[in-house]
């Protein structure tokens, strides 16, 4: 039975049930192999050792190399997704990421670029249940989704209050199909200056991976607010600038 849950904050929570499973026609076939290799391979190689002035990433022996998996990054500037997949993407983990992004962001060229590299749109305020069902199905298939829990860019270097759709889907996911084994990894991105700029400094934390299947016994609205709150304290320790670095295993790309 498939219970997807509202991933706005103004739906109540609620299952709507079905007895098969559903049909996904979001966006996927758009997907180019060739644009994306061949940005993987710019982006990795030329535009962001360019233009950072060092890549700091701490964590990447967290990243599960099967199975499916919710990327939870802070959101800070429009970088964040080209950094994402420089730092989990197919040249760490041989996978690709796909996007949940916001309708705005699916507009014009960008949105042409962006729906054909992986990334389809989520109507905050009245998500389709097609939207949600597809991502759920990107799970199903062991692949990576990033998905921004706080849902929208904060430049302040604090960690917003996220928003509760992130645990309802892999929830229910999980509860879709048990022993699924649906992670969450939470991510900190901090950048040296709250508009990054030519030359500017970025550090990568990312967090061991929360396992949804121990959010599954109980009441579904309770799982949802615990894992919400443990996925928000990660994510407060990955943003602290205070954070030492002494017991991770990091990369460190300097401009070159």
């Amino acid at each position: 039975m498939m219970e997807i849950y509202s991933a706005s904050d103004n739906c109540p929570l609620q299952a709507q049930k079905t007895t098969q499973k559903p049909q996904i026609t979001v966006y996927e076939g758009n997907i180019s192999p060739l644009l994306t290799s061949t940005a993987y391979f710019l982006g990795y190689h030329f535009l962001l050792p360019f233009f950072f002035g060092q890549i700091q990433i701490l964590g990447q022996e967290h990243i599960p190399t099967t199975g499916p998996v919710i990327l939870a990054p802070t959101h800070r500037a429009r970088w964040d997704a080209l950094l994402l997949a420089y730092a989990a993407g197919r040249y760490v983990t041989g996978r690709d990421l796909q996007f949940m992004v916001t309708v705005d962001e699916c507009q014009g060229l960008q949105g042409w670029f962006v729906r054909r590299m992986g990334g389809f749109p989520v109507d905050t305020k009245r998500p389709a249940i097609a939207t949600l069902r597809h991502a759920v199905e990107v799970l199903q298939q062991g692949k990576m989704l990033v998905i921004y829990p706080e849902g929208n860019i904060f430049r302040d270097g604090k960690v917003h209050t996220l928003k509760p759709g992130i645990s309802r889907l892999a929830l229910s996911a999980e509860s879709y199909q048990p022993g699924l084994g649906v992670k969450i990894l939470p991510v900190g991105i901090n950048y040296s200056e709250p508009y990054p700029s030519w030359g500017a400094d970025v550090t990568i934390n990312i967090g061991p991976a929360i396992n949804v299947n121990d959010y599954t016994i109980g009441k579904a609205k309770q799982n949802a607010k615990q894992l919400t709150e443990d996925l928000t304290r990660s994510l407060q320790n990955l943003s602290s600038p205070e954070l030492t670095v002494s017991h991770h295993a990091f990369a460190e790309i300097p401009n070159s």
